[in-house]
């Protein structure tokens, strides 16, 4: 396997940080989508958008010389189906368990602080694969979860059915960056981010059919005047192009070589981002408990990026 030197490391950080602006603008877009169309008439339509669009791209970087481990036997194709389909799985299981606990009732911030747990799941889940931490990788794991309560809960914190359903998401989440970790050195990011789409894509429309499209013909045509409204098609656009095409295509180039409890953390930056959305974009106030809890975020990703951190690697 190839090794990945620091500056590399470096440059895929950033490729996290990224994934994690565009994951934390696109929240206004999910939010707006679903309530238009039904959440997963969102995802699904959202995540074959996001495939559909991969597919010229691949074509380009084919033709222009700058694909990496394109597969070229029955067994790299074997591998690279593996990966994008293990990932689809728990791409479509982690998301759509985020819309059935937000719809049984859990609040935005409840939900975001609880699949964000994934942070605390992935180093223990890791610890099995041997992927250990520094530490100030746990250290600012513990900071970053801090961070995201007082980010993100508002309320008394008392569990209830659709808290667990976040937290079997949360899990979901963290299986599915360790599946990246593993598969991302190994074939084409690009292709195996296409397939993840056209898999998460097609097992979201199971429930779609049956939830949002009441698993009746009725259903299926209401639900098509809502599919043709400009607030349907605007946030499924900019989820489906940059939160799918672009975003999860970064997260798997950028977690090569990066340790995947590091880039959990990078990637929680999206909760940060998408207050500071709120409140450049729709003028939502910050508080001082917010500020504080972003204030953590921050201090946690950049002790998690101190050299300590590369031992575990």
């Amino acid at each position: 396997m190839e090794t990945i030197d620091t500056g590399h490391k470096r440059r895929n950080s950033f490729l996290l940080i990224l994934t994690a602006f565009i994951w934390g603008i696109a929240f206004v877009a999910q939010s707006a989508g679903g309530d238009t169309v039904g959440p997963y008439t969102f995802n699904c339509i959202r995540c074959v958008t996001g495939g559909i669009v991969l597919l010229p791209v691949i074509r380009l970087l084919d033709s222009l010389g700058m694909t990496r481990r394109r597969p070229v036997d029955r067994q790299q194709w074997r591998l690279l189906a593996a990966g994008g389909i293990l990932c689809g799985v728990a791409l479509a299981v982690a998301s759509n368990l985020q819309q059935m606990g937000l719809y049984l009732g859990a609040s935005a911030g409840k939900a975001g602080f609880l699949t964000s747990c994934y942070m605390l799941i992935v180093p223990v889940l890791g610890l099995f694969l041997h992927k250990k931490c520094g530490w100030n990788v746990w250290a600012g794991i513990v900071a970053a979860v801090a961070g995201l309560y007082l980010l993100c809960i508002h309320e008394d914190f008392s569990i209830r059915f659709s808290d667990l359903l976040l937290m079997l998401c949360a899990l979901m989440f963290a299986a599915h960056i360790l599946i990246i970790d593993y598969f991302a050195v190994r074939v084409d990011g690009v292709r195996m981010s296409c397939i993840q789409f056209f898999v998460s894509g097609l097992l979201s429309a199971i429930p779609m059919f049956f939830v949002d499209m009441g698993h009746s013909p009725e259903g299926m045509a209401a639900l098509l005047p809502a599919l043709m409204r400009p607030e349907a098609w605007i946030p499924i656009g900019y989820a489906g192009v940059l939160s799918c095409g672009v975003a999860y295509t970064l997260q798997i180039v950028g977690q090569q070589g990066v340790n995947p409890t590091v880039a959990s953390l990078l990637m929680s930056l999206e909760s940060v981002f998408s207050v500071l959305a709120g409140w450049v974009l729709l003028g939502e106030q910050l508080r001082g408990r917010e500020i504080t809890g972003c204030a953590l975020i921050f201090g946690a990703v950049v002790l998690a990026q101190l050299p300590l951190s590369e031992t575990g690697s």
